[in-house]
């Protein structure tokens, strides 16, 4: 009997059966989620920052999808380890892809995700930090962006363009914005408790945010 042929390089092969950087950071500087199970793939990242230099010390991924989902994480920590945090948003899909020698062009969408969690991780350790460059108002318009980053778990798509969020309200306190965002789910909802610690981690850390609360359909 013959093998079957994979569309994989060498490398992404290495990759997928011997990943590295594999695991969660306890207490990370910057954390990202991206994609979901539902959809077919997940990527998480953390990583640590050493404050003075900006550069990532320590990074690791969790994932949740095929061969190249899974090498794609493995090779964006290596590429990102070492490098300043500026360094390391400079990777793209396409230099990812190139690293392990190609990808099959139905696959690029894993490179694709492994980039997007990689910047979301470092941007969640700015907004953490305060050093955020961007200095653009919390806006309905800024957390329904955010927001796209946070996946509904019944269909694998964000919570924005399935309507999942019912209502986002903005009030402006003495000391900060004060952001109450309304989830249609049951509070006892298997995910509901997932679903708002990733909207709470895409938003309460914005420098003009004092707090967020995400209330379900039976609050």
């Amino acid at each position: 009997m013959s093998k079957i042929k994979l569309p994989y390089t060498k490398k992404v092969l290495e990759h997928f059966k011997n990943p590295r950087n594999v695991g969660e950071i306890e207490n990370p500087d910057g954390k990202a989620i991206e994609g979901s199970p539902a959809c077919g793939d997940m990527v998480q990242l953390t990583l640590k920052v050493d404050e003075k230099t900006k550069r990532i010390t320590d990074i690791k991924f969790k994932s949740y999808g095929c061969a190249s989902n899974i090498a794609t994480g493995s090779i964006i920590t290596e590429m990102a380890k070492g490098k300043t945090i500026d360094e390391a948003k400079k990777i793209s899909w396409k230099s990812a892809s190139e690293e392990l020698g190609g990808l099959p062009a139905v696959k690029a969408h894993c490179s694709v995700l492994a980039v997007s969690s990689l910047r979301e991780a470092i941007r969640n350790y700015e907004e953490r930090h305060g050093i955020i460059h961007e200095v653009e108002p919390t806006t309905e318009e800024v957390v329904k962006r955010r927001l796209r980053h946070v996946m509904n778990p019944l269909t694998g798509l964000d919570v924005i363009r399935t309507n999942l969020i019912s209502n986002i309200s903005i009030k402006n306190g003495s000391d900060g914005k004060i952001i109450e965002i309304t989830v249609d789910l049951p509070e006892d909802h298997q995910f509901a408790n997932n679903v708002k610690k990733e909207i709470q981690e895409k938003i309460e850390h914005r420098k003009d945010v004092k707090k967020v609360i995400v209330k379900f359909l039976n609050n």
